[in-house]
């Protein structure tokens, strides 16, 4: 029952990661297009959205790697 749990998690994990990287790939098409129509207000609140997004991918991914280190350890 503790394996189906930890495997839903770490699917659960997976797909939220992949969500933050499709937002990530929307902000850096934000950041082009702003960039081609020179609109500074666009770009700004692209590259905080970018910058949001990465901050969020930071504790996600480190999660992951201390599950798999200690799956390692098991």
């Amino acid at each position: 029952m503790k394996n189906i749990r930890e495997n839903h998690k770490e699917q659960e994990d997976m797909l939220h990661l992949v969500g933050w990287i499709l937002f990530v790939l929307c902000a850096i098409f934000f950041i082009a297009s702003s960039l081609k129509n020179q609109d500074t207000l666009i770009l700004t609140g692209s590259v905080i959205f970018l910058l949001s997004c990465i901050v969020f991918i930071i504790p996600l991914v480190r999660k992951m790697k201390n599950s798999e280190d200690e799956n390692i350890k098991s």
